[in-house]
């Protein structure tokens, strides 16, 4: 069906270093696993100099010297991708410039941006600059959904939200992929962190909802007081304006921030922790809960988002605007050992649900579909 194709990625987000976490993430594995199927057309992928070297094989290589969300983006990769003259590109993300010409499908990881809008401490703009990018976000998802061959949602959570948001949208235009759980290496034993410790792994955006739980931390020490509680994420400004903040250093050396973690000390964290906790108000997917599942960490996670349709019976469930609940929650992982063999055991059925093979196997059919179909309207 795919036979004289070509196609592209924009693959500029390549790796978790690089793209920033789970969107990194997804697009690596994305990459790794599409030349193995079956049907696998000629494909462009275009790279950041930065990431170029980690491209795996089966790709025509572009190295894209532009950053996203930039005005250059708008400006200059429509004409780098164009030029290809591809049959479809992928944009796993929701920055599609205006002015490609090029057939897109395109990955919405989440509508966090419209179903929780971020106040001034969620920026370091100045509040005109950050107005104005929130014009230009709108625009850009709007033309991105309703120009799109097809949508790629990671869940169904996220495919209400894009609904909700967009409701003159065809549901039937979306399809619901799943990501996948990445095997991680060998533990590097030098992350370890004084045990017991519960951990979390993620950026430390506000929706991620970090200062709540270093306030249910406190209250869950009172029952628990030898614990201590690791988060480990990228170092950047909201890493370290936590770590400033009055609930850490309310909690002095119980608090422990671990900076730009590999996946090689993710492993050693995981697997050491007494349990792992994701406060996170909203979620399009959610992939370190279920790392953490498969290694063998119990998980305490937040009933929100697409936590409870990814997470399944495998996870301790909490309100994460109520802190007393998601401090019992905490305590539930420190000190209830059957609630945590039966969480363990739980996690690692649960993880045998998501496949990054099966994932590229199910983009592949959506990029079927969207050579089946005529130009779309630009509503």
């Amino acid at each position: 069906m795919m036979t004289g194709m070509k196609i592209g990625i924009d693959a500029r987000m390549y790796g978790p270093a690089v793209g920033g976490g789970g969107i990194g993430r997804y697009v690596q594995e994305l990459v790794t696993f599409l030349p193995a199927c079956d049907g696998f057309p000629p494909c462009v992928a275009f790279v950041k100099p930065e990431n170029a070297d980690a491209l795996p094989g089966g790709y025509e290589k572009r190295v894209v010297d532009v950053h996203w969300y930039t005005l250059r983006e708008q400006i200059a990769l429509p004409r780098v991708i164009d030029r290809e003259r591809l049959d479809l590109v992928h944009i796993p993300h929701w920055n599609v410039p205006l002015a490609l010409r090029t057939p897109f499908v395109v990955t919405i990881h989440d509508l966090i941006l419209l179903d929780e809008p971020r106040s001034a401490r969620a920026t370091t703009r100045h509040p005109l600059v950050f107005a104005l990018k929130q014009a230009g976000f709108r625009r850009v998802l709007r033309h991105a959904l309703f120009a799109s061959r097809r949508v790629i949602a990671v869940s169904e959570a996220t495919k209400r939200s894009i609904l909700r948001h967009f409701p003159a949208l065809p549901p039937e235009k979306i399809d619901v992929i799943y990501e996948g759980v990445t095997a991680l290496p060998s533990p590097d034993e030098s992350a370890a962190a004084p045990k017991p410790y519960l951990l979390s792994v993620g950026n430390a955006y506000p929706h991620k909802n970090l200062e709540a739980l270093l306030r249910a931390f406190r209250l869950a020490r009172e029952a628990h007081p030898g614990v201590r509680l690791v988060l480990a994420g990228r170092d950047d400004v909201f890493a370290r304006r936590l770590s400033a903040s009055p609930e850490a250093r309310a909690l002095g050396d119980a608090f422990i921030f671990v900076p730009n973690p590999t996946d090689a000390q993710l492993a050693a964290l995981y697997q050491k922790a007494a349990g792992y906790v994701y406060p996170s108000r909203l979620e399009g997917f959610g992939l370190p809960p279920l790392e953490a599942m498969s290694q063998g960490a119990p998980v305490a996670a937040a009933r929100a988002g697409s936590l409870p349709e990814v997470l399944g019976d495998a996870a301790r469930f909490f309100d994460p605007r109520d802190e007393r609940d998601m401090a019992r929650a905490l305590e539930d992982l420190v000190g209830d050992a059957g609630l945590r063999r039966a969480l363990v055991e739980r996690g690692f059925a649960r993880v045998r649900r998501y496949s990054w093979r099966r994932m590229a196997e199910e983009t592949l059919a959506s990029y079927r579909r969207a050579l089946e179909r005529s130009n779309p309207c630009d509503l």
